[in-house]
């Protein structure tokens, strides 16, 4: 279940996307309470789904929460609204991109690639629903914005957070993981 590097930079993949950054300037946008509720069930959703096999890996930090934090709006590559911040679980920090348009319609794509100021970022889809989906979807929305999340992109950067001592100290490292990643890479010398 936990795979991952430190290096962000990869090759294109499908749905390679390369647009729609915000100034750094702009990238810091109040949520509304109903983003706000996404995230939240996002933290709830995995919980839900991966918890019990993440207690049984080496490196899980029972001083860890799952936290979705630093979210910002950003548009998914095929045009519709997403929140892209980090997510910390007790094994580890990833990259997050949720959908935030429920009733537009689903896309197919299990992969995609982000061009983020720092670096391209692979993303792979993680279901979070009760099924084994493998590609993305929408609930339906006929219970309103409530419903449970399918999912979402995910890129993981870090996956051993067993030297943490506090959440605290997971929300400064994932502060700073956030802006790394909108900062753009500085050429070697």
């Amino acid at each position: 279940m936990i795979t991952g590097s430190m290096n962000p930079v990869c090759e294109p993949e499908p749905g390679d996307y390369t647009g729609g950054l915000a100034e750094p300037e702009d990238t810091m946008q109040a949520l509304s309470a109903a983003q706000y509720a996404r995230l939240g069930r996002l933290a709830e959703a995995w919980t839900r789904r991966y918890l019990k096999a993440a207690k049984t890996e080496p490196h899980f930090n029972p001083r860890l929460a799952v936290d979705a934090l630093c979210f910002q709006p950003h548009p998914l590559p095929d045009g519709r609204r997403g929140l892209l911040g980090a997510l910390v679980t007790p094994v580890s920090l990833s990259l997050a991109l949720v959908i935030d348009d429920e009733a537009a319609p689903s896309s197919d794509e299990s992969r995609l690639t982000l061009a983020l100021p720092s670096g391209r970022y692979p993303f792979a889809w993680e279901p979070l629903g009760e099924g084994d989906e493998g590609r993305p979807a929408v609930n339906d929305g006929s219970d309103g914005d409530q419903g449970e999340l399918a999912g979402c992109w995910r890129c993981e950067l870090l996956e051993d957070l067993s030297d943490l001592d506090s959440r605290q100290a997971a929300s400064r490292l994932a502060q700073q993981l956030m802006e790394r990643v909108m900062a753009p890479a500085t050429p070697a010398s």
